[in-house]
């Protein structure tokens, strides 16, 4: 368990994301959640990291309100990502512990952690299975 305390993000994330756009609608997200079975896309514009959409945010779209008691299902659908999506988000970088990354994922609630380089820069998304994946890994060492 000692050494899951020196471990960082660069040493267990998924380099290899896929991403959402703001343009794309939520009838468009609803068949890339279904396929890819992911909770969150990291919303890249021009190659920066400019917010996260996740199954949570597609949800709020159907909220009824006062104003809204009965939505409309179609339009509600063609509701664009850049609408729903989340702009302040958590992100971590390479060289964060994977202790700071789990106290994140378990204050948070979250299930998926952009890691950022640079300004805004996507290099990778760390999950819970990553971390509980090094979890074992430290305890087998």
């Amino acid at each position: 368990m000692y050494r899951f305390l020196d471990e960082t993000v660069a040493d267990h994330m998924t380099r290899t994301v896929k991403t959402a756009s703001r343009a794309e609608t939520m009838a468009e997200l609803q068949r890339r959640f279904d396929a890819d079975d992911f909770n969150t896309y990291p919303v890249v514009e021009d190659g920066e990291v400019v917010g996260i959409v996740t199954k949570f945010d597609f949800l709020k779209i159907f909220s009824m309100t006062p104003a809204r008691l009965v939505p409309r299902y179609d339009d509600l659908m063609k509701v664009s990502v850049g609408e729903a999506m989340t702009y302040e988000f958590i992100y971590v970088t390479p060289v964060t512990r994977l202790t700071r990354v789990l106290q994140l994922m378990v204050e948070h609630r979250i299930r998926s952690v952009p890691v950022i380089q640079g300004e805004r820069d996507l290099v990778g998304i760390i999950s819970r299975e990553d971390v509980m994946r090094a979890l074992h890994l430290c305890e087998g060492r």
